[in-house]
């Protein structure tokens, strides 16, 4: 079983979240575009002045920059504090859920990788494949630790739901002819499957569906509103990754909840 992450542990978990945020900004700027994360050095692109260790804490520095490069005062997008923020963040959430585990390194892992993900998706509707490849690695690394950590107990539903995730992703491409949606989103159904199937059913298949839900009624709205067209493509990316997310968090109590209001519980 996992161990409770304690209280004074929480802020030590958001602010590696934060530091974590700040990497995956490098990673949203410079994976689509093919570039190193190594070299060079970040630097303003409008000036190309490289910026300053006190001018890159997470979050703080865009404020007290007032959200504005220091050299030549060209606006710095909010992105950037958005996904160092969401990053602190969702790694307590996450912290506070799971407990201390090789699980929970897992799925930070993931879960910092979805953020970046679903920020490249929005613009630039991809999901690269280095990216989900990497993190497929490490993930199944951490999981393997946690078996060998807690037993080998998770291992086939966690296989199986793996195996429903890309069957179901896998068919919905290939009915679509991949209008409906890219070969990125089947090559990262898996290892939503996977990492969600280590906690049961209940996670797995609550994120599946609601991956689909909440696609299906953003859609609907930014459709009535106009924002979007019949024949705009819609990145589904975000979507089966806040799908995910409702399954990690509350995956097995609407599951629960489900099999007792059919009566298969």
């Amino acid at each position: 079983m996992a161990t409770a992450v304690p209280l004074a542990a929480l802020p030590v978990l958001g602010c590696l979240g934060l530091l974590v945020g700040s990497f995956l900004n490098v990673v949203v700027h410079r994976v689509p575009a093919g570039r190193s994360l190594v070299r060079p050095r970040s630097s303003c692109p409008a000036c190309e002045h490289a910026i300053r260790a006190y001018d890159n804490v997470p979050v703080l520095s865009w404020l007290v920059l007032r959200g504005r490069c220091r050299d030549c005062s060209t606006p710095i997008p909010w992105r950037y504090p958005a996904v160092e923020g969401s990053a602190g963040l969702v790694f307590l959430a996450i912290g506070f859920r799971l407990g201390l585990s090789w699980y929970l390194a897992a799925v930070l892992v993931l879960a910092a990788a979805s953020i970046a993900l679903a920020v490249i998706d929005l613009a630039h509707q991809r999901l690269p494949f280095v990216v989900t490849g990497v993190t497929a690695g490490l993930t199944a690394a951490l999981l393997t630790a946690d078996a060998v950590s807690r037993g080998p107990g998770p291992i086939p539903v966690a296989l199986a739901s793996a195996g429903v995730w890309l069957a179901v992703y896998g068919g919905v491409w290939l009915a679509t002819t991949g209008r409906g949606m890219g070969l990125g989103d089947v090559a990262l159904a898996p290892l939503l499957g996977l990492a969600l199937g280590w906690t049961g059913w209940g996670s797995s298949v609550t994120g599946l569906l609601a991956g689909f839900v909440v696609g299906a009624v953003v859609g609907i709205a930014l459709l009535a509103i106009g924002v979007v067209g019949r024949r705009s493509r819609v990145p589904h990316g975000p979507f089966m990754l806040a799908g995910a997310s409702i399954g990690l968090f509350a995956g097995p109590q609407l599951w629960s909840s489900y099999l007792a209001l059919t009566g298969l519980a």
